[in-house]
């Protein structure tokens, strides 16, 4: 049996309407449409920052030429 099957939904909007009553079970469906549109945009934004990026090309060293090499 598939736990979404037409039968299964309407035993639980049933059992909704009773335990919530009539007046309460709008209230509660339009929270949980603004709860899930915000889990959306969320997780759209997270996806979208732009990943930071090597750079293209490395420092330039900086190159002591008044030192001497050391002597041994």
């Amino acid at each position: 049996m598939d736990l979404l099957s037409p039968m299964h939904i309407i035993v639980l909007l049933v059992v909704a309407l009773l335990i919530f009553g009539p007046k309460r079970l709008p209230e509660i469906g339009s929270g949980l449409g603004k709860s899930i549109r915000e889990f959306k945009q969320s997780m759209s934004q997270i996806t979208e920052e732009p990943k930071p990026t090597a750079p293209a090309e490395y420092p330039a060293q900086a190159v002591i030429k008044d030192q001497q090499p050391p002597t041994e």
